[in-house]
């Protein structure tokens, strides 16, 4: 996403065992979530650090890796109880949106937009590709990184990807904008796809994947929130926001071929843009699971998002599945149990590929009449038809506009090994957490 913004900062809290579950009707045991702060900066040294991306080793669930704005990435080979930070570098630039993931070899990938001149938002080059950086010892170095779609002077934002388990194949969707924030009718935004089937060292040329192009201006009726992921037999699915809909399409030849017309899994009232008290701004936008596990759920295809359906004044947190490859959904189903017209949002999804668990993080003001805010997790063993809730933050905080929050929290498991991560804002301190939880 374009970053417009404050510089940031962060805060030193201390990591102590958290006991103040919320009531639960799950069967599962979550036996720790003790806040461990990863990595903090104060106002004026910089942007970032935000928009955390977190992914566990599967080979070695103690090696875990995050990426936050603008460069940095932090390692952790304690199951994340202590963490080692460091600034990446590529000759291609490096200008935020991170994305970790990581193959069944052990492999890391960090994704990022560009900045090839290093001079951001003054260059014509800004944004004019994504760069995918590989580790190969655990986080702890990268290459100099591929380019990916490179399209100049269109401008390529907003991606994710996720590996295939079943032959590591890695696969790439994200925005292209014609100009961005452009007022001209004739420039478009769309949602594009690429592969990479060496390791992240070459990419295919992007496959448009959208039906309908939207405008570039980086609101409702712009295409954005393309968030891969893997079915149990390697189909591909992408959902994202356009015009008050949630859109999905799918391959199930390895990405060459996709729907001639892409299937609506949601309404989206409202949007996915809009405004909460105490942010610059933030999204609902969607972000899609499947459960690969041996489960009574394998195969289902799982949405989360937000919208403000119930009103401007109530964000809530929603996911909508399918158990017939995205052919068909169900209506949303609430994720927040609270009864409340306060707001919960920036939300982010897990689905365990050992259990077929769901884990949902996201922000929560439930609790309070200001703009305090918690960090809840929700956790289904049934595949979404309900859900437990747990306050995991320690304690709240009160974000402000002068500092950009960053535009999605994440989340990943593996096995019962569930690491969420958040930023937090306190006064003029910017800081990323994790909570270390293991399900039983």
């Amino acid at each position: 996403m374009r970053y417009l913004f404050i510089f940031s900062l962060v805060l030193l809290f201390s990591c102590k065992q958290s006991h103040s579950q919320d009531k639960t009707k799950s069967n599962i045991a979550i036996t720790s979530f003790k806040n461990v702060k990863i990595f903090e900066q104060k106002r004026g040294n910089g942007l970032g650090p935000a928009e955390p991306s977190i992914f566990i080793n599967p080979t070695n669930t103690n090696n875990i890796v995050v990426g936050s704005i603008i460069n940095f990435y932090h390692t952790s080979t304690d199951g994340g109880k202590t963490w080692e930070t460091n600034r990446v570098n590529s000759s291609l630039g490096v200008w935020g949106d991170p994305c970790i993931t990581a193959d069944t070899k052990g492999n890391f990938y960090y994704a990022h937009l560009s900045d090839p001149d290093g001079t951001n938002w003054q260059s014509a080059k800004i944004l004019d590709r994504m760069v995918v950086q590989k580790s190969v010892d655990g986080g702890k170095t990268w290459s100099d990184g591929a380019s990916v779609g490179l399209n100049s002077p269109k401008q390529q934002d907003k991606e994710w990807m996720v590996v295939n388990p079943f032959n590591n194949e890695i696969y790439m969707s994200w925005t292209e904008f014609d100009k961005y924030n452009s007022k001209k009718p004739e420039d478009k935004s769309r949602i594009l796809f690429s592969k990479s089937t060496d390791d992240g060292l070459t990419w295919t040329n992007p496959i448009k994947l959208s039906q309908f192009e939207g405008n570039t201006l980086d609101d409702d009726k712009t295409t954005e929130g393309a968030v891969p992921s893997v079915g149990p037999n390697g189909e591909i699915y992408v959902a994202w926001s356009f015009d008050n809909k949630i859109y999905f399409d799918k391959s199930t030849d390895g990405g060459i071929t996709w729907l001639d017309k892409d299937i609506v899994a949601s309404d989206q009232p409202g949007g996915w843009n809009f405004d909460l008290p105490g942010l610059n701004r933030t999204n609902g936008m969607p972000v899609t699971g499947t459960d690969i596990s041996e489960s009574a759920y394998k195969g289902n295809v799982y949405i989360n998002f937000t919208d403000q359906r119930n009103g401007a004044d109530d964000t809530d947190v929603f996911i909508v599945k399918s158990a017939d490859n995205g052919n068909s959904w169900s209506k949303p189903i609430k994720v927040n149990q609270d009864k409340t017209k306060t707001h919960q949002f920036l939300t982010w999804m897990s689905v365990d590929a050992k259990t077929g668990y769901l884990y949902i993080v996201y922000y929560d003001r439930s609790k309070y009449t200001t703009n305090l805010t918690d960090v809840v997790l929700a956790v289904s063993t049934d595949g979404g038809s309900h859900f437990s809730n747990t306050t995991i933050s320690e304690s709240p905080f009160e974000p402000n506009t002068r500092m950009f929050f960053g535009d999605y929290s994440n989340i990943n498991s593996y096995d019962g090994v569930v690491r969420p991560v958040w930023t937090r804002i306190d006064k003029d301190t910017l800081s990323i957490w994790t909570a270390l939880i293991d399900v039983k």
